[in-house]
């Protein structure tokens, strides 16, 4: 079983992920596992960090979705093919912080018309799921903290990549994520109220609820 957590920058996303995974390792006796991308730790990895540090371009712009996206399916695939895949197939949980998904809205922000867009990700799909094998995911979870939100908290965090220092891009990223969550049916967590945050423990408690349901 594949979990996927996905969100924009600033969102609590790695926060969440933990939380999952070591709450799901009490109340489970299935084994469960966590990965995040892009695996900086892989050489799989080179890639994309020449990429985010702009050395390709110092825009996102810069470098074509579908040559973009291929940094990062090669990385999942390095990943799947040595590090989670005989669990996967074992049948154990994996919840990814970060996916094939993360592609679909940070790349289709590069494509102004919708047509193209609804054909990158028809070839997206195709590419990482048909042609790289990688198993789609059973359940995508959408953790909805508005930029305005995210702005704030991130704006101490010293920024290294050409994605981070682009609020514009950013902003339109949040769109493109709200916009597949519905043509995907993707679970949406809220994530705010009132624009302010939700709490760390009650954004975890909607998580787990929305997972147990696929676990079950």
């Amino acid at each position: 079983m594949l979990i996927v957590i996905e969100a924009g920058d600033g969102s609590g996303k790695a926060t969440q992920t933990r939380k999952l995974y070591e709450r799901l390792k009490s109340v489970t006796e299935r084994p469960v596992h966590k990965i995040s991308f892009p695996d900086y730790q892989s050489p799989s990895s080179s890639l994309i960090k020449m990429y985010l540090r702009g050395e390709f371009g110092s825009h996102a712009s810069d470098v074509d979705a579908y040559a973009a996206s291929t940094f990062y399916a090669v990385d999942r695939y390095a990943s799947f093919k040595t590090h989670w895949r005989q669990y996967y197939e074992a049948g154990d949980i994996i919840i990814a912080d970060r996916y094939v998904t993360s592609n679909m809205a940070h790349q289709t922000v590069k494509l102004d018309d919708p047509i193209e867009r609804q054909r990158f990700l028809a070839w997206l799909d195709d590419f990482e799921y048909n042609k790289l094998k990688l198993p789609r995911p059973d359940l995508v979870l959408f953790l909805d903290m508005p930029p305005s939100i995210t702005e704030r908290l991130t704006a101490e965090r010293q920024r290294l990549d050409i994605h981070e220092t682009d609020q514009n891009y950013l902003r339109r990223c949040y769109d493109a994520y709200k916009h597949l969550a519905a043509q995907y049916n993707w679970t949406t967590i809220d994530c705010a109220l009132n624009d302010a945050p939700r709490g760390i423990d009650e954004i975890s408690a909607d998580i787990f609820a929305a997972v147990s349901g696929v676990i079950q």
